[in-house]
């Protein structure tokens, strides 16, 4: 009888409770425990140094940076420095910025409102738009994996001088025997990667101050805006695609799902500036270490003194020929140590692309699938491609291939960009949580010249090509009418996200607490005489993938 009356008390107090402050959360409160059962455990955590509960957030970040270091990334970084030395390293400066905004805000979104973003695309667009999104998203991944596959299959030519094309074939399997270790943990198996990985930009430190490039050639391509010689728009995109990936987005506001985040305006306000502190820290690593793969290439392909042997390397640079670079540091050992280190980047980022496609199917087709069914779909389709153009064209048609795929990347961003930064300036969407003004306007102008930048490349490169190719003018005059239509569509999609206004309120109504010290331990995530509990089953969704929640 009196635990029916206590129920009832329940359903009296739901109504009027809320997480006070400025959030609009809803909590529930559970009376099976004494009152005093978690008292001591509540002053425990609430009087725990504030960086042990950052360490607590560390991992999101650093997942999503490994997908900035994977093959598609070093290839660029090889090509911008042999081709443009350090005259494209502001683009960098420039997509790091961006990519660190986007990638909080990311975050933000999922610690806010406690969904990740393909799950917010379904309920918020109609249901052509959602699937259009849907695929747009699931080809990014396919897009991110070709060069990996690529990557994977040049470290095995390296290692074991097995054919580009026959390495191809067996990333699939390599893959799946990746997927498989991971039952023996998860986040041991990422710090395997992790090392291995950087143990190659250890190298590439190493013979940057080997090689010693001019300091002042290195700042003043970070600052000093310049676009030269052929293909450098092209290269540019390629380096923005590699950096600002669409399904990293999807990716980051997901992984946030995997620690628990008390329902409060205190515990929330600190989930994402932890998040933001470590996903920056993961991001400077990156940064400095792409900076440092260019510096070594640029420095050792525009010398003035190399040898012819070293010039004709320099001319067919790619991941398969990089490994001289290196040369001055590991001696003969290069090979070997560059193509381990090769291997483990392109299996490091096919966990994220893995991951990826995981919560983006469940997020808007709510289809859930096992990793390595997941994965072994997504390889299959990205071998496609990259077996086709390997027998044709060899390592070099590979190499091209991964730049191809990059650009494509680029040219995705808006579709994941324009509803992200849209969700985290909507009131609908996150309540009193929504993003600082200054940071969505630099957001906006940054997305907005990203987009402009890529149609203006667009268009003048079809154009060009119309113009300068060999066909015949009625062969010129078909492809025309198919690929303007198609540019016109490209368009007006990406008009029709940005200024489509939000219908779908996720945020629930605030409502408030009769009781103050309820009201007050509610704020700062502690229970005493209440135990806080999820009862819209947010913020926590350990079932998305096989991530442990930290202990």
């Amino acid at each position: 009888m009196r635990i029916q009356q206590q129920q009832q008390q329940v359903t009296d107090v739901v109504p009027s409770l809320t997480w006070g402050g400025d959030s609009h959360r809803v909590a529930a409160i559970n009376l099976e425990e004494s009152p005093n059962s978690s008292d001591k455990h509540d002053h425990e955590d609430s009087q725990k140094p504030r960086w042990k509960k950052f360490l607590s957030f560390v991992g999101p970040g650093f997942l999503i940076s490994m997908a900035y270091i994977d093959p598609g990334s070093l290839e660029t970084d090889l090509q911008t420095g042999a081709n443009y030395t350090f005259e494209q390293l502001w683009i960098y400066l420039i997509g790091f910025t961006f990519t660190l905004i986007i990638q909080s805000l990311a975050a933000n979104l999922g610690v806010s409102t406690g969904k990740h973003l393909s799950e917010l695309c379904k309920l918020e667009y109609p249901k052509y738009v959602k699937y259009f999104l849907w695929l747009l998203a699931e080809f990014a991944v396919i897009s991110a994996d070709i060069p990996e596959v690529v990557g994977t299959a040049f470290a095995l030519n390296i290692l074991f001088h097995i054919p580009v094309w026959t390495g191809v074939l067996i990333t699939g399997l390599s893959t799946l025997l990746l997927l498989g270790l991971q039952r023996y943990g998860v986040r041991k198996l990422e710090m395997l990667i992790s090392v291995l990985i950087l143990a190659m930009a250890a190298c590439f430190f190493g013979e940057m101050n080997y090689v010693k490039p001019p300091a002042a050639a290195v700042i003043k391509g970070l600052f000093v805006p310049k676009l030269s010689g052929q293909g450098a728009i092209g290269n540019a995109i390629a380096l923005l695609g590699s950096v600002i990936m669409p399904h990293n987005l999807f990716l980051h506001s997901a992984l946030v799902l995997s620690r628990r985040v008390p329902r409060s305006v205190n515990a929330i306000n600190d989930a994402c500036q932890f998040y933001l502190i470590e996903s920056g820290i993961a991001l400077v690593v990156a940064f400095l270490i792409n900076i440092a793969i260019i510096s070594v290439s640029g420095t050792i392909c525009s010398a003035n003194n190399m040898s012819d042997d070293i010039a004709n390397q320099c001319n067919n640079l790619n991941l398969d020929s990089a490994p001289f670079l290196l040369k001055n540091v590991l001696g003969r050992s290069s090979s070997t140590i560059y193509g381990i280190a090769l291997l483990a980047s392109g299996q490091s980022s096919s966990i994220t692309s893995t991951y990826s496609g995981q919560f983006i199917m469940q997020g808007f087709l709510d289809l859930k699938m096992r990793p390595w069914i997941r994965n072994l779909m997504t390889r299959s389709i990205a071998i496609a491609p990259s077996l086709i153009v390997s027998i044709i064209g060899g390592s070099k048609g590979a190499a091209k291939l991964i730049i191809i795929s990059t650009m494509v990347l680029a040219f995705e961003v808006p579709f994941a960009l324009i509803p992200l930064l849209k969700f985290s300036y909507s009131n609908p969407k996150m309540g009193p949580h929504k993003n600082s003004i200054y940071i969505m306007v630099i957001a906006w102008t940054l997305g907005v010249a990203l987009t402009g930048f890529n149609m203006y490349f667009l268009i003048t490169a079809f154009m060009g090509w119309l113009i300068h190719n060999k066909l015949p003018k009625i062969a010129n005059v078909f492809v025309g009418i198919i690929v303007f239509p198609l540019i016109l569509v490209y368009v007006l999609a990406i008009l029709y996200l940005t200024f489509r206004k939000d219908t779908v309120v996720t945020f629930t109504e605030p409502i408030t607490l009769d009781q103050p010290m309820a009201q007050n331990n509610m704020e700062q995530g502690l229970s005493n005489s209440y135990k806080v509990v999820e009862a819209d089953h947010i913020p926590y969704s350990e079932n998305l993938v096989d991530i442990p929640p930290p202990e």
